[in-house]
């Protein structure tokens, strides 16, 4: 039975695991060939083998998104690999939460130049085969914290700036068949949120419990809930839906 993405070619950035993984899961059962790239050698490594002991087309390389060397390099080789790249979705990203009166120049600039400078690098990298093809779909890895997040003024404001940057990048580029649109994740299970349990100092169980308290659907999130929105925004038959951000957060947001 066909898939999908048969034929295409999905490149996830921080896709080793969580969301990411999820996503490249999700494009590999689908039948997409995928390549994707992360800073965590480990996780990297162990996700790689993983996709080809199921028998799928993988490439992965461990590269930093903020260095548009290591981006265009990456992107390049997928493309002499594979022979194209249909789809980006920008993925990676790091939290460095805070309080504003104790956040580092440091918290706040890494924190911009991973999900900002990071997703311009990789999506100037594609664009050009994208354009070449005349055939894209782009996908930036928002949030709902976009909204406003209380110790979270670096990562809002990221996020919020991927809002703008996926608008724009569809006004510039639909006219050559891409498509560019975000994902804006609520309470996702990953190693991201452990983390902030861990920060917060506790139980990653009782993180859960208190965010499902105010779910309308009564339950936390799961990478694949992201893929499959992904998914939807990656379809070749979504050439009509461009530049939307879609909440994905078992419930409305405004």
């Amino acid at each position: 039975m066909a898939g999908r993405f048969d034929g295409r070619v999905a490149f996830v950035t921080g896709g080793s695991r969580g969301i990411g993984k999820g996503i490249v899961q999700l494009f590999a059962e689908e039948g997409a060939k995928v390549a994707l790239i992360d800073v965590n050698e480990e996780a990297l490594s162990e996700t790689t083998s993983e996709l080809k002991e199921k028998g799928y087309d993988v490439y992965s390389k461990v590269a930093n998104v903020v260095d548009a060397q290591q981006v265009e390099h990456a992107v390049k080789e997928v493309y002499e690999t594979f022979g194209s790249v249909d789809i980006l979705v920008n993925n990676a990203g790091v939290i460095r939460d805070n309080l504003l009166f104790k956040m580092t120049d440091s918290d706040w600039q890494t924190v911009m130049d991973v999900h900002l400078k990071g997703s311009f690098n990789t999506a100037r990298a594609v664009q050009q085969y994208m354009v070449n093809h005349k055939y894209g779909r782009i996908i930036n890895i928002s949030s709902t914290s976009a909204l406003g997040n209380r110790g979270q003024a670096n990562y809002a404001t990221a996020k919020a700036g991927l809002q703008g940057f996926t608008k724009t990048l569809a006004i510039e580029l639909g006219k050559f068949g891409i498509t560019a649109n975000a994902v804006a994740p609520g309470f996702i299970e990953t190693e991201m949120t452990r983390e902030t349990a861990n920060r917060i100092g506790i139980s990653f169980d009782d993180l859960i419990k208190a965010s499902v308290a105010n779910i309308p659907v009564a339950r936390s999130g799961k990478p694949s809930d992201i893929a499959n929105a992904v998914a939807f925004f990656a379809d070749e038959k979504s050439s009509f839906v461009n530049g939307q951000v879609l909440y994905v957060a078992g419930g409305p947001r405004c």
